[in-house]
């Protein structure tokens, strides 16, 4: 009967109550253990306190900067450079648009070591300067943890990477550090003090995950913008895909060019009054005098309609055109420039 007893039954409740109470409040812990080790407690102060702020600082920038520079790149543009960042093993690299500067375009990409990669760029948004490259020679590249979960917040520590002026194999990497002075829908500013080359290169929080991209790189440490990584996320498919997203300051759409000039004709398509030298059309063995009837499949009624149909293309498409020559009709297909 003893074992039916209230007080038996609280001595056996005791244990169990105090294991619930142990798994709740050890699982409370460790989520918080887990949150303070992913943001540093120096984020939360105004201003570092004293020495083992500065050291533990200098820790997390130690401890997160090989990675992050051997994932570091120059961008070659031939004529120009900037900096970029690779994302994945396959090589993929995040920059920025006025860096890439279109879809389709090729360059090349330079390790630290100075080793050199051919490239192509991907799509891009050309509002807020957000880009993709792909190394196009196939390998495993060192690349960088994104920050998926846009948790920077004011006043966090960064650090910023680049090639600053250009690639130079002797000095490596640039790295500055700083912190988040201003937050804004499509854009976060550091104090990291950048130049011309570090646009399109990575912003680091100080668990060394990418947060951002360089984009405006002003005269005074206050101008210096960057592109937050939820606006990659949020476009990330679409740049994959090579689309050219949005209009904007940042990159402009290349434009279909065929190189000839034209004249409406009385009885319908348009007569070719001049074919350019070393041209898409010259190429293609159209001429002088030349009608054109149909491209694409669709009539010709004149020059508007026709230069109409070619800013739908884009460089590299082909069409095909129905010519009339010596009262003889023929195709021609011209692969399109850009102009």
């Amino acid at each position: 009967m003893m074992k039916n007893s209230p007080a038996s039954c609280r001595k056996i409740g005791r244990p169990a109550l105090s294991i619930t109470f142990v798994l709740l409040f050890g699982g409370v812990v460790d989520s918080v253990a887990k949150k303070e080790a992913e943001r540093p407690y120096f984020n939360e102060k105004q201003a570092p306190e004293n020495i083992r702020d500065l050291k533990k600082i200098q820790e997390s920038l130690q401890k997160n900067l090989p990675r992050s520079r051997a994932a570091t790149v120059s961008i070659d543009l031939g004529g120009g450079s900037g900096s970029g960042v690779i994302v994945s093993e396959e090589g993929l690299v995040l920059t920025a648009a006025h860096v890439s500067a279109g879809v389709g375009k090729k360059m090349t990409v330079i390790m630290e070591d100075g080793t050199r990669y051919k490239a192509i760029s991907l799509g891009l948004v050309a509002s807020t300067d957000a880009a993709m490259i792909q190394i196009e020679e196939e390998g495993s590249y060192p690349y960088v943890e994104l920050d998926r979960g846009d948790t920077p917040s004011l006043g966090d520590w960064v650090y910023a990477l680049g090639h600053s002026g250009g690639f130079e194999k002797e000095r490596g990497v640039g790295v500055r550090i700083g912190r988040l002075v201003r937050m804004a829908e499509q854009t976060i500013n550091s104090d990291c003090n950048l130049i011309g080359g570090d646009s399109g290169g990575p912003l680091f929080d100080m668990n060394g995950r990418l947060i951002g991209i360089h984009s405006r790189v002003g005269a005074s440490l206050e101008q210096n913008m960057h592109v937050p990584l939820r606006e990659f996320l949020s476009n990330w498919n679409g740049m994959l895909n090579n689309e050219f997203i949005g209009e904007g300051p940042f990159a402009q759409k290349a434009t279909a060019f065929m190189g000839i000039g034209t004249e409406d004709r009385e009885e319908g398509g348009v007569v070719v009054q001049a074919v350019g030298e070393d041209t898409p059309a010259a190429a293609a063995g159209i001429k002088e005098g030349d009608v054109i009837l149909e491209i694409g499949g669709e009539k010709v009624e004149s020059k508007e309609g026709f230069s109409a149909t070619l800013k739908e293309s884009s460089p590299g498409d082909k069409v095909k055109l129905k010519i009339l020559r010596n009262d003889e009709e023929m195709e021609i297909e011209v692969e399109l420039g850009e102009k």
